[in-house]
């Protein structure tokens, strides 16, 4: 009988971890089949939040943290090589998992190539078209060196094989972060998350803000902030303040502004449940991550993307998403277009809770 395969299953920030969760326990249900190892780069590291989130999820502890920090890019990248390397001359995986597109994602990736460590990579071919986002830089460079591109959209497949990847290695599962998602929903509903927030479903917003590009140049955040003051007068605006957007706030003064707006109910940190609740009550969620449009989506709450693009269109053609830029005058367009207007939301492909199942099949079939 052969032994089983070990397999580095790589996290490096929170949003990932949503990911690898439904992964390793599908894995882990294989036990004859794979080793599976949680890797933590600690590229994002909160020790605050860092034991709710792993018991909210259902995580195993991680077998290795790399405690890489944080940092520039480079710098980064540069630490998660490093140690990453030593972990893979020590235990010298059969294979290395990445998600996502964050830089542990590209740098571990990078590292087992050059060790010939075959490389899979879950959520491939994502591509937003803007070479300023690190994450695209991330997502084309880890795609290319992947040995197994797990999509999670039809459009994902189809960029990666205009760019020649070979179609046998392209496998279209669904995505994977709506496993966790439909997981956990029960669990978030049966919290008084709302209640807490003295809040009422339907008649909030929730709002998150971290990009450099809304965030740190002074008049655009400040035409977003005044936007969304106005909002609040009439709908209510839960806003997990990022820690940059926190700076940014305090360092343009505008903080103050907010802080004694009545509709605005700012917070630090949430958990994923919290968050995972506010987001199924609210009535429009605000937003520049790329993974709160996928949970938008599959809530069927609209969702408002301060960006000019999305690697993500699939959330776009569902009926969910619309793409406001981040001037002020596009913002409030998009807001009173969206909230005047109903919109019939569909439900993208394979994104059905079994998206893991699918990924561990094909390895299934790994000699």
């Amino acid at each position: 009988m052969k032994a089983p395969k070990r397999i580095h299953v790589v996290a490096g920030a929170r949003p990932n971890f949503m990911k690898v969760g439904p992964l390793l326990a599908e894995m882990r249900r294989h036990r004859d089949r794979f080793t599976a190892q949680l890797i933590h780069t600690g590229q994002h590291y909160d020790p605050e939040m860092s034991e709710i989130f792993f018991e909210e999820l259902g995580l195993p502890r991680p077998d290795r943290s790399l405690g890489v920090g944080s940092g520039t890019h480079a710098e980064q990248t540069a630490k998660v090589m490093i140690e990453f390397e030593k972990a893979c001359v020590e235990d010298r995986p059969d294979l290395v998992v990445v998600v996502g597109d964050v830089n542990s994602t590209l740098a571990c990736a990078i590292t087992a190539k050059k060790l010939c460590i075959p490389v899979a990579h879950v959520e491939a071919g994502l591509r937003s078209r803007d070479w300023t986002m690190p994450e695209e830089v991330n997502r084309i460079v880890t795609d290319a060196v992947s040995d197994f591109l797990f999509t999670p959209s039809r459009d994902a497949d189809k960029n990666l094989l205009k760019e020649g990847v070979a179609a046998e290695r392209i496998h279209f599962v669904g995505n994977v972060m709506i496993d966790c998602l439909l997981a956990l929903l029960p669990k978030a509903e049966r919290r008084d998350t709302l209640a807490s927030f003295g809040v009422e479903a339907g008649r909030y917003a929730t709002l998150t803000l971290h990009r450099p590009s809304n965030v740190d140049d002074p008049d655009v955040f400040r035409g977003i902030v005044e936007v969304l003051v106005e909002l609040s007068r009439s709908l209510s605006i839960v806003w997990p303040i990022h820690p940059r957007s926190r700076k940014n706030l305090e360092r343009f003064g505008l903080l103050d502004k907010i802080a004694n707006c009545a509709g605005m109910k700012l917070t630090g940190p949430v958990g994923y449940l919290d968050m995972l609740a506010l987001n199924r009550g609210a009535r429009l969620i605000i937003t520049d991550s790329g993974g709160l449009q996928e949970e938008a989506t599959i809530l069927r709450v609209p969702c408002i993307t301060l960006r000019n693009n999305t690697e993500r269109p699939v959330t776009i053609e569902s009926g969910c998403n619309r793409l406001a830029g981040n001037e002020s005058s596009q913002i409030r367009a998009a807001i009173h277009s969206v909230l005047d207007a109903k919109r019939e939301i569909h439900t993208p492909e394979l994104w059905d809770g079994k998206a893991a199942a699918r990924i561990v099949e094909v390895l299934l079939r790994l000699p």
